[in-house]
């Protein structure tokens, strides 16, 4: 009889490593954006909010 020995604890977490990243893709296409996304609309948004500020003008 010859055979692979198979670590089991090895086994059991790539298993679940492979079924996190299933679920985390199936969130991510549900939800609709990256976090890259998130991050480059967040800075996106920043900018144009400064923009606006500093062509604000005062009245005092």
């Amino acid at each position: 009889m010859t055979g692979q020995v198979v670590n089991l604890n090895k086994a059991r977490k790539v298993r679940a490593r492979t079924e996190d990243k299933a679920r985390a893709d199936a969130n991510a296409f549900k939800h609709g954006r990256t976090k890259a996304q998130r991050i480059l609309e967040a800075t996106q948004a920043e900018k144009v909010r400064r923009a606006l500020d500093q062509a604000k003008i005062e009245d005092d």
